[in-house]
């Protein structure tokens, strides 16, 4: 065990964040620490790296151990490159490397005992550099930067001319580099684009140390935790397993847990129901009756109610008028920015009900495609018109259209008057907005609250094609997942922009990569879009004239062209498959065939070895017994293959 926390509490102007909290970290274990905003996520990591005191309780590392960690937004400060920043990591082998130098010079003047003395300091200094990763530390660092999505281009760059996001990739890099038995990490996919998340992803899973992440990506904590901690009404409950599996038993737990607490409140009412009776007959007996239930009554420890239940903040996206079938159609769009060709001959068609999702490397134009489609922006060629009765919700990060003299609540009720009260604070605590919140004015929010409450203002909304830029954008857990199921009943279009993968996975049933300057379509969720990525770029890559490769990705998006559900190499593919698991099952039921008729001879046989007249012909039970040897080597042969038929998917 390498970090044990107990019994850990702590509170701010005597309001209690956290009591009772405990929980352990194994040596190489991968935990994800969850719960709402403000839930005390931060808090905890901070007394646990000592930069708070715990009001109660203790915090044990184990003994030599060492800990690195990350801060939300933590940046370096530093008058070095970025590749003289991550080098500085390794002074320790730098130094190695220049007395192992010095040694080499000296070698030259000595002789005799003092030459065999230095000889014996080289091989030592030589070794310590070897096995402390002299031979590859500056490899090391290049893969650890170019993983974090810095181009080679970047390596000399002032730290003091890069972004804030930048420096927090620079100051990630330098934690990784250190290697200490224990990474704490606050939202560290903040600023990463997407093959930057899974090069983390892969990093964090290879990782000989130990991991505590917080993060909103739940597709990022899906595939490193091994255990996840929730955070949740100040205390802590430990399960284990990936992040689907916590939410499956969170799940089971939160529904076991409202079950039993409106079983009490019926009970509880019931019993208040008779009593009431029994004193209504006004008789000694009943009387007495009634209030030894009502002592009774008392005694009860009533349940409290569940917290996160949503049913009461349930969003439901309604379009006000069907569209046609036909709801966006574009062809050879092409979008430039100073000289800097973003895409080209980009051509696809939504149709009524479709919800896709544009993914793609940061810089690459996601935002600016989504521009076009809603007029923002003119397209340099192309044109893309949209489909009869199409009615667009647009939300884009950049542009809210909010009132800031208004308060949330105003602006809310403002433009939706037949919202009740209950229903608009309803809706603005799915936004995060609680309590005294909802009476803040648009001028006081930050750029993440406003477009908290533009997006809030947009799912209110009777439009039937909803265009959205990064949606989820800090939005919490809760409130993902309520985004999701709203846009999973949603009977509208939907075109989004996101980074969150797990968000793509469970809302899109279309996934449009633009990637080489032009879209690539699979016809899937993430998961699918993982899987079959390959052979797509397997196809682009054997292109070394930009043009054709662009040819090539068009072809592969036009799948989405009208009377096409899936282009020429899906449908190929998708026979291909379709034949592989008729094969499987065929030859399933072959095995079981075969398993079957060994298992009937085999019972035959020990029939007949039972049989006293045959106990005494030697040669017979010679005969039956190698037989039966034979059969049971076969058996085991089918059984293993049965098991892996049987498993393939």
């Amino acid at each position: 065990m390498i970090l044990s926390c107990h019994d850990l509490a702590k509170a701010f102007n005597d309001h209690t964040i956290l009591q009772n909290v405990s929980f352990h970290i194994e040596d190489n274990e991968k935990a994800a620490l969850v719960g709402i905003n403000g839930a005390g996520k931060t808090t905890l990591l901070r007394m646990i790296i000592g930069e708070l005191a715990p009001d109660e309780g203790t915090v044990t590392l184990a003994k030599d151990k060492t800990v690195g960690y990350l801060a939300q937004n933590g940046a370096v400060d530093s008058a070095n490159t970025v590749y003289g920043e991550l080098l500085c990591v390794k002074q320790d082998l730098i130094d190695l490397e220049r007395r192992i130098r010095e040694c080499e010079q000296d070698m030259q003047t000595r002789s005799g005992a003092a030459l065999d003395n230095l000889m014996h300091q080289y091989t030592n200094l030589t070794h310590a550099f070897e096995t402390g990763g002299g031979y590859v530390y500056k490899s090391e660092i290049t893969g650890v930067l170019k993983g974090l999505g810095f181009e080679e281009a970047d390596f000399e760059k002032p730290i003091s001319t890069l972004s804030g996001g930048q420096k927090t990739r620079v100051a990630l890099g330098k934690l990784l580099l250190q290697k200490p038995d224990l990474i704490i990490l606050d939202e560290p996919t903040n600023h990463l684009d997407m093959n930057s998340i899974a090069w983390l992803e892969t990093y964090l899973l290879n990782y000989r140390g130990a991991v505590i992440v917080v993060s909103h990506d739940r597709y990022f904590l899906d595939r490193i935790a091994t255990k996840v901690i929730e955070i949740d009404r100040t205390n802590a409950a430990t399960f284990i397993g990936s992040y689907s599996d916590y939410a499956v038993q969170k799940e089971q737990l939160r529904a076991a847990a409202m079950n039993a607490y409106l079983n009490q409140q019926r009970e509880i009412k019931h019993q208040e129901a008779v009593i009431e009776k029994l004193r209504s007959f006004n008789r000694e007996k009943s009387v007495k009756r009634a209030e030894s239930r009502a002592k009774m009554l008392e005694k009860i420890e009533v349940l409290e109610k569940p917290s996160e239940v949503r049913s009461d903040m349930r969003l439901k996206l309604v379009p006000k008028i069907q569209s046609g079938n036909d709801v966006l159609t574009v062809e050879d769009l092409g979008k430039s920015f100073d000289g800097n060709l973003l895409f080209e001959n980009v051509s696809f068609e939504l149709k009524r009900g479709e919800h896709a999702a544009i993914i793609g490397d940061n810089g690459t134009g996601k935002t600016t495609l989504l521009k076009i489609l809603n007029r923002l922006l003119p397209p340099d060629q192309g044109r893309f018109r949209l489909g009869t009765n199409v009615e667009i919700g647009y939300y884009d990060q950049e542009h809210h259209v909010l009132h800031g003299e208004k308060t949330l609540f105003d602006e809310i009720s403002d433009d939706y008057p037949t919202l009740t009260g209950t229903q608009i604070r309803n809706v603005l605590a799915a936004f995060l907005f609680t309590g005294d919140d909802v009476f803040k004015h648009i001028c006081d929010l930050s750029g993440g609250e406003r477009g908290r409450v533009s997006l809030a203002k947009l799912m209110l909304g009777n439009a039937n094609f909803l265009i959205l830029d990064e949606p989820t954008n800090h939005l919490d857990i809760l409130s993902k997942e309520i985004l999701e199921d709203a846009l999973n009943s949603y009977e509208g279009t939907v075109l989004y922009v996101s980074h969150d993968r797990y968000f793509i996975n469970r809302t899109a049933d279309r996934i449009l990569d633009l990637t080489a300057h032009s879209l690539i379509n699979y016809i899937g969720n993430y998961d699918y879009y993982l899987e079959k990525r390959d052979v797509q770029m397997a196809a682009l890559s054997g292109r070394s004239d930009s043009s054709e490769g662009a040819k090539d990705a068009q072809t592969a998006a036009s799948a989405a062209l009208p009377g096409a559900s899936e282009n020429k190499l899906d449908w190929q593919a998708q026979k291909q498959e379709q034949a592989r698991i008729r094969k499987r099952e065929n030859d399933l039921k072959k095995c079981e065939k075969k398993i079957e008729a060994l298992e009937a001879r085999l019972k035959e046989i020990d029939e007949e070895m039972s049989d006293p007249a045959i106990g005494v012909q030697l040669s017979r039970l010679q005969e039956l017994t190698k037989e039966q040897t034979q059969l049971g080597q076969q058996l085991e042969t089918l059984y293993e293959e049965w098991e892996i038929l049987a498993q393939s998917p």
